[in-house]
């Protein structure tokens, strides 16, 4: 998969990771108290990625607004099978990710 389209360095690094299932490269790029929200519910952060990466990944990027922190496309998930996600990064002072909103997406 492209991530031509993905303009936020530290972003374009996490997804990276993500697609790679590197969870030394994914965890360092975030805070050691870093937020998840999937779908609105608040998550684990360390346990959720824990378990997905390797195992999830987009196979598109379709989309990317908010400076480059959006990000919009198709996803496949081995537990969850295929569908349109979202991810939204928030980067703190120090330029690690604090936060991240996933979840289904309709566009």
């Amino acid at each position: 998969m492209q991530t031509d389209k993905l303009t936020h360095p530290l972003v374009k690094a996490a997804i990276d990771a993500l697609q790679q299932g590197d969870a030394k490269a994914w965890f360092a790029l975030f805070t050691h108290d870093a937020e998840l929200y999937d779908d609105g519910h608040k998550m684990n952060f360390t346990t959720f990625f824990t378990k997905a990466l390797g195992h999830e990944r987009f196979t598109h990027i379709d989309k990317v607004e908010g400076n480059g922190l959006d990000i919009y496309g198709r996803f496949h998930s081995d537990q969850w099978g295929d569908f349109k996600t979202f991810f939204r990064f928030q980067v703190n002072a120090d330029g690690k990710i604090n936060r991240l909103d996933i979840g289904q997406a309709n566009y």
